[in-house]
């Protein structure tokens, strides 16, 4: 943020990104990175998966990029959200076997906070997860098909039907 604050008295992250997104007065390089989601159809996320969550940088980046007024307000969230018209997609790998990211053998309990807590909440629909589980502990074989498969799957995403981001879908 550029200028002052809003509340100095008690800072609150929230309201002191807001108050600056209103008043134009957010960070040029911040600015520039919400001109790029508003440009971006599809919003492709790739990283390690790091300690169960995307990298501290990631989250970081979400948290004063996808701020309210910009991707959300208050009245405006999930299939209601600012950023309604754009795709998304978590990439990620892992450093461990599938049952290791598996809550009752499913890994939609640990994407929860990421694709439903943020990406649909800003209204962003959300496409299957591309997990590649722990290629550094595979054959280079295995590394290959993996990378042939992710070729494959951006050749075909925008045929892609969005996930369903019900807590129903997430949690059955």
């Amino acid at each position: 943020m550029a200028g002052h604050l809003h509340n100095s008295e008690a800072f609150n992250y929230g309201v002191e990104t807001w108050e600056a997104y209103k008043r134009g007065c957010l960070s040029k390089d911040l600015v520039e990175e919400q001109k790029k989601v508003q440009e971006a159809d599809l919003l492709i996320f790739q990283f390690p998966l790091f300690w169960f969550n995307m990298p501290a940088i990631l989250k970081g980046w979400m948290d004063r990029v996808l701020v309210r007024g910009f991707a959300y307000d208050l009245s405006k969230v999930y299939d209601g959200g600012l950023l309604q018209d754009k795709l998304s997609l978590f990439s990620f790998t892992t450093g461990g076997s599938k049952e290791k990211y598996s809550i009752r053998d499913d890994i939609r309990y640990l994407l929860w906070p990421m694709q439903h807590g943020i990406m649909h909440f800003c209204g962003v629909k959300v496409l299957e997860p591309h997990i590649c589980y722990a290629p550094e502990n595979v054959s280079e074989e295995k590394r290959k098909e993996m990378l042939a498969a992710w070729t494959q799957r951006l050749k075909t995403l925008w045929k892609e039907e969005p996930i369903n981001c019900s807590p129903e879908w997430y949690f059955k």
